[in-house]
Order: C-alpha cells, then structure tokens, then sequence
C-alpha cells in the first residue's frame, strides 16, 4: 500500500510516498480502507521532533491521528462493525491507503454525511469535549472562557460547553470576532483588545486551546477555587486562591465520538475544510497546515 513515512526529523519536505505492506487486524481490531486523513497540530509536532523529548517516534514513521473510509477487515472477537460499515476514527499511522485500530478507536459516520469530510473530526472534536467535559469539569450555569474558540479545537469545546448548559464567552482574536459571533456563544471577546481583556467577568473556568500570553493575561479573571484546563501543556495555577490547572491528554472515545460526528451532521458543529490535498502532496499540506491562520486541512486517500 502507499502511505506517507518520514525517516528521521526535520520540515515537511522529509515527508515522502512510499510503498509499505498492507497491516493485518490483530485481535479486537478492524482493518479500514482510509478515504481521507485530516491533518493536526500533533502531525507537524512529532514531524519536526518538537515533541521527540517525551513523544518519541520510531522510524520509519507514518504521522495522522484522524481517518474516515470503509471495513475492510475484522479482527478476531469484533461484533461492533461489519464489512463496508462507514467509520471515522481517533488512531495512529493514518496517512496510509490503509489502517488497523482497536474497536474502539472507531465510530460510524452518520448518514448523509460526506466519507471524506468525516475525516476531520475525531482528535478535534474528542479534544475539545474531553477538555471542557474532563479536564476542566464544567457545569451548568458556570462562566465559561474558551481561548481560541474559532479553532477545531474551540468550536468543539464551545459546542461542549453550550451542551452543559454553561455561559461561554468565546476569546478570539479581533479580527475572527465575526466568525466567532456564528459559534452561538453567550458573548464574544477579543482577547487581544486591553479593554475587552479588562472587562471579562470573573470565570468558574478557562479552556484553553492556546496557552501562551493569552492563557497568563486571562488567570487572574479566574474565580478562587476555578480550574484553568488547556490542551497545550501543563497550564499555570494560582496556588494562593486555589485555582487548579489542569493539563489533558485526548483518547478514544467509541461512544463520544459517535455523538459528535451527529452533532457535525445536525450542523450543531462546524469543523470547516479550508482545502483539500492528495496523499501525494501531504508534504505540501502540511506546510500550509503548519502557516496557521487555515481551517482544517484534508487529505484524500
């Protein structure tokens, strides 16, 4: 089969299209034909060997974390799916022809719903949920801020946090305010305007998809006792009025996942495609993916 490996670390241009074996299902395995792979943040992260120091990779390597196709194949003791079942799935080595993963790596794609578009679903959508739902415990009738909230990552985590029946205040950037007003938060704010900044209300909870400058300007806005939640590494705490930070790490989520896709489906959650790119061309993919400032990114396989 062909798949996309890189050798060792460096920039985009150590991707390169190779012909690999095809993997076989192990036990409580399925065995997908891959119709599109989207690309994330972790992609280029293990790529350039940014995360190499507690995220090691063993070469050859084939990054790609989300998948839609086609079963092909069932590993012994799996009942969940059959053969030609629709699937989109949180798993490794995705950018490939094909790939094996737990059961419960999978969820099936809604009707109606395009195979390839499904591709950009699962780390963003799982991430997002897992920060608002885990990490950063929200509840009903909680103030809420999402940083980066036009991201994959933050509309799902809006999207989350809205479902819990929290206030949330979307934090973007000035110039995304009006992308931002579509997410159906309870208020908008553009973190990167003093005054705006200055007058957030005291929040039960930060989840944060950007970390940076922008997580330290928002924790003194932090209630005593709230929870700081990020996606971008351990976030920082105020021990003195007992605010928390919590970091996360995302995982597979069968049940969760189906949910989510649903959600995409109703078009309660937007994850939208900026541009589409063959297997071929993921060294070009990842490049633009890699600039910012882009929706989500698509591979077809």
């Amino acid at each position: 089969m062909k798949a996309i490996v890189l050798n060792e670390y460096g920039d985009s241009s150590h991707l390169k299209l190779a012909e690999i074996p095809e993997p076989k299902p192990g036990t409580g395995e399925i065995k997908v034909k891959v119709a599109a792979a989207g690309l994330n943040p972790i992609d280029w992260k293990l790529r350039s060997g940014d995360y190499k120091a507690f995220m090691p990779v063993q070469f050859p390597f084939i990054p790609g974390v989300d998948v839609s196709g086609r079963v092909v194949e069932l590993g012994s003791g799996v009942t969940q799916f059959k053969v030609d079942d629709r699937v989109l799935g949180f798993v490794k080595r995705g950018y490939a022809e094909f790939v094996t993963a737990p059961a419960e790596a999978w969820a099936p794609i809604p009707k109606g719903m395009s195979l390839e578009d499904a591709a950009v679903i699962p780390l963003a959508a799982l991430t997002g949920a897992q920060l608002v739902e885990e990490a950063a415990n929200v509840q009903r009738e909680q103030t809420v801020l999402v940083t980066g909230a036009v991201g994959a990552v933050g509309r799902a985590a809006v999207f989350a946090a809205k479902a819990r029946g929290a206030r949330v205040i979307a934090g973007v950037r000035q110039q995304q305010r009006a992308e931002a007003e579509t997410l159906g938060a309870t208020a908008v704010v553009a973190l990167d305007v003093d005054a705006e900044l200055a007058n957030l209300p005291m929040l039960d909870a930060v989840a944060d998809t950007v970390g940076g400058s922008t997580l330290a300007k928002v924790l003194g806005k932090v209630r005593n006792g709230g929870v700081v939640a990020s996606t971008v590494g351990p976030p920082p705490a105020d021990t003195e009025r007992g605010v928390i930070g919590k970091g996360m790490l995302t995982h597979t989520d069968s049940k969760r996942l189906a949910a989510l896709a649903e959600a995409v489906k109703a078009g309660k959650l937007r994850l939208p495609i900026a541009k589409r790119f063959s297997l071929a061309e993921a060294a070009s993919a990842q490049r633009l993916a890699e600039a910012g400032g882009i929706s989500k990114v698509l591979l077809k396989v």
